[in-house]
Protein backbone atom coordinates (compact mmCIF):
# COMPACT_ATOMS: atom_id res chain seq x y z
CA UNK A 1 0.00 0.00 0.00
CA UNK A 2 1.58 3.26 -1.09
CA UNK A 3 1.66 6.01 1.56
CA UNK A 4 0.09 8.69 -0.68
CA UNK A 5 -2.91 6.55 -1.56
CA UNK A 6 -3.59 5.09 1.89
CA UNK A 7 -7.05 6.65 2.28
CA UNK A 8 -8.23 5.59 -1.17
CA UNK A 9 -6.78 2.10 -0.67
CA UNK A 10 -8.56 1.65 2.66
CA UNK A 11 -11.85 3.00 1.29
CA UNK A 12 -11.50 0.49 -1.56
CA UNK A 13 -10.98 -2.32 0.96
CA UNK A 14 -13.93 -1.20 3.12
CA UNK A 15 -16.25 -1.28 0.12
CA UNK A 16 -14.98 -4.75 -0.78
CA UNK A 17 -15.68 -5.84 2.80
CA UNK A 18 -19.25 -4.53 2.64
CA UNK A 19 -19.89 -6.13 -0.76
CA UNK A 20 -18.32 -9.43 0.31
CA UNK A 21 -20.38 -9.62 3.50
CA UNK A 22 -23.59 -8.73 1.66
CA UNK A 23 -22.89 -11.45 -0.90
CA UNK A 24 -21.52 -14.20 1.39
CA UNK A 25 -22.53 -13.24 4.93
CA UNK A 26 -18.93 -13.71 6.01
CA UNK A 27 -16.05 -11.37 6.87
CA UNK A 28 -12.98 -10.91 4.68
CA UNK A 29 -9.65 -12.30 5.75
CA UNK A 30 -6.45 -10.29 5.93
CA UNK A 31 -5.19 -12.32 2.97
CA UNK A 32 -8.21 -11.38 0.85
CA UNK A 33 -7.90 -7.72 1.80
CA UNK A 34 -4.16 -7.80 1.09
CA UNK A 35 -4.99 -8.80 -2.48
CA UNK A 36 -7.35 -5.79 -2.74
CA UNK A 37 -4.67 -3.44 -1.44
CA UNK A 38 -1.72 -5.06 -3.23
CA UNK A 39 0.13 -5.38 0.04
CA UNK A 40 1.03 -7.92 2.71
CA UNK A 41 -1.53 -9.28 5.20
CA UNK A 42 0.54 -7.90 8.09
CA UNK A 43 0.04 -4.39 6.71
CA UNK A 44 -3.70 -5.08 6.49
CA UNK A 45 -3.85 -6.27 10.10
CA UNK A 46 -1.95 -3.22 11.32
CA UNK A 47 -4.16 -0.84 9.32
CA UNK A 48 -7.40 -2.56 10.27
CA UNK A 49 -6.37 -2.60 13.94
CA UNK A 50 -6.31 1.20 13.85
CA UNK A 51 -9.77 1.25 12.27
CA UNK A 52 -10.97 -1.22 14.90
CA UNK A 53 -9.76 1.09 17.68
CA UNK A 54 -11.99 3.80 16.21
CA UNK A 55 -14.99 1.45 16.03
CA UNK A 56 -15.15 1.29 12.24
CA UNK A 57 -14.34 -2.41 11.80
CA UNK A 58 -14.42 -5.55 13.93
CA UNK A 59 -12.35 -8.69 13.74
CA UNK A 60 -13.38 -12.28 14.28
CA UNK A 61 -10.79 -14.92 15.10
CA UNK A 62 -10.60 -18.52 14.05
CA UNK A 63 -11.93 -20.49 11.12
CA UNK A 64 -14.36 -18.31 9.18
CA UNK A 65 -13.01 -15.21 10.87
CA UNK A 66 -11.76 -11.99 9.39
CA UNK A 67 -12.71 -8.33 9.18
CA UNK A 68 -16.14 -6.77 8.83
CA UNK A 69 -17.58 -3.28 9.13
CA UNK A 70 -18.86 -2.41 12.61
CA UNK A 71 -21.40 0.13 11.44
CA UNK A 72 -23.78 0.57 8.52
CA UNK A 73 -22.28 2.24 5.44
CA UNK A 74 -24.64 5.22 5.90
CA UNK A 75 -23.05 6.09 9.24
CA UNK A 76 -19.37 6.07 8.24
CA UNK A 77 -17.92 9.18 6.61
CA UNK A 78 -14.75 9.40 4.61
CA UNK A 79 -13.58 11.97 7.16
CA UNK A 80 -13.90 9.40 9.96
CA UNK A 81 -11.85 6.91 7.99
CA UNK A 82 -9.24 9.57 7.24
CA UNK A 83 -8.97 10.51 10.93
CA UNK A 84 -8.77 6.82 11.94
CA UNK A 85 -5.77 6.51 9.61
CA UNK A 86 -4.03 9.38 11.39
CA UNK A 87 -5.59 12.33 9.59
CA UNK A 88 -2.52 13.26 7.59
CA UNK A 89 -1.13 12.97 4.11
CA UNK A 90 -3.79 14.51 1.87
CA UNK A 91 -2.42 18.05 1.74
CA UNK A 92 0.91 18.92 3.35
CA UNK A 93 1.00 21.38 6.23
CA UNK A 94 3.62 23.45 4.46
CA UNK A 95 5.81 23.33 1.37
CA UNK A 96 9.27 21.85 1.86
CA UNK A 97 12.12 24.17 2.74
CA UNK A 98 14.71 23.78 0.00
CA UNK A 99 17.01 26.73 0.75
CA UNK A 100 17.20 27.46 4.46
CA UNK A 101 17.45 31.21 5.06
CA UNK A 102 16.20 32.29 1.62
CA UNK A 103 13.83 35.21 2.16
CA UNK A 104 12.06 34.67 -1.18
CA UNK A 105 11.35 31.04 -0.30
CA UNK A 106 10.15 32.11 3.16
CA UNK A 107 7.66 34.57 1.61
CA UNK A 108 6.44 31.98 -0.90
CA UNK A 109 6.13 29.26 1.73
CA UNK A 110 4.18 31.52 4.11
CA UNK A 111 1.68 32.29 1.36
CA UNK A 112 1.43 28.66 0.35
CA UNK A 113 1.07 27.49 3.97
CA UNK A 114 -2.02 29.67 4.39
CA UNK A 115 -3.39 28.37 1.09
CA UNK A 116 -2.67 24.76 2.09
CA UNK A 117 -4.49 25.30 5.40
CA UNK A 118 -7.57 26.70 3.63
CA UNK A 119 -7.57 23.85 1.10
CA UNK A 120 -7.16 21.28 3.87
CA UNK A 121 -10.15 22.73 5.77
CA UNK A 122 -12.33 22.54 2.65
CA UNK A 123 -11.21 19.00 1.87
CA UNK A 124 -11.81 17.74 5.41
CA UNK A 125 -15.28 19.32 5.49
CA UNK A 126 -16.13 17.62 2.20
CA UNK A 127 -14.85 14.25 3.46
CA UNK A 128 -17.22 14.58 6.42
CA UNK A 129 -20.14 14.97 3.96
CA UNK A 130 -19.48 11.76 2.01
CA UNK A 131 -20.41 8.35 3.42
CA UNK A 132 -19.36 4.86 2.47
CA UNK A 133 -22.98 4.39 1.35
CA UNK A 134 -22.47 7.22 -1.16
CA UNK A 135 -19.43 5.40 -2.59
CA UNK A 136 -21.27 2.06 -2.64
CA UNK A 137 -24.21 3.65 -4.49
CA UNK A 138 -21.84 5.16 -7.06
CA UNK A 139 -20.16 1.78 -7.54
CA UNK A 140 -23.56 0.12 -8.00
CA UNK A 141 -24.53 2.68 -10.66
CA UNK A 142 -21.25 2.14 -12.49
CA UNK A 143 -21.57 -1.63 -12.29
CA UNK A 144 -25.15 -1.56 -13.62
CA UNK A 145 -24.08 0.58 -16.57
CA UNK A 146 -20.96 -1.43 -17.43
CA UNK A 147 -21.26 -3.83 -20.39
CA UNK A 148 -19.20 -6.53 -18.61
CA UNK A 149 -20.86 -6.51 -15.18
CA UNK A 150 -19.99 -10.17 -14.68
CA UNK A 151 -16.26 -9.47 -14.78
CA UNK A 152 -16.37 -6.33 -12.68
CA UNK A 153 -18.42 -7.87 -9.90
CA UNK A 154 -15.76 -10.47 -9.23
CA UNK A 155 -12.75 -8.48 -10.35
CA UNK A 156 -9.44 -9.73 -9.06
CA UNK A 157 -6.58 -7.65 -7.84
CA UNK A 158 -2.96 -8.55 -8.49
CA UNK A 159 -1.28 -10.59 -5.77
CA UNK A 160 1.12 -8.60 -3.59
CA UNK A 161 4.86 -9.10 -3.96
CA UNK A 162 6.18 -11.89 -1.79
CA UNK A 163 8.93 -9.61 -0.49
Amino acid sequence: MKRGSRLSDVLHALLHMAEHEARTGSPMTSDQLAMCLSTHPVVVRRTMAGLREEGLVASEKGHGGGWRLSRPLETVTLGEVHRALGGTGLIPDAPPVEAEGCLVEAAVNDALSDTYAAARALLLARLDDITLADLAADFSRRLAAHPRRDLLHAHQHPKPDAS
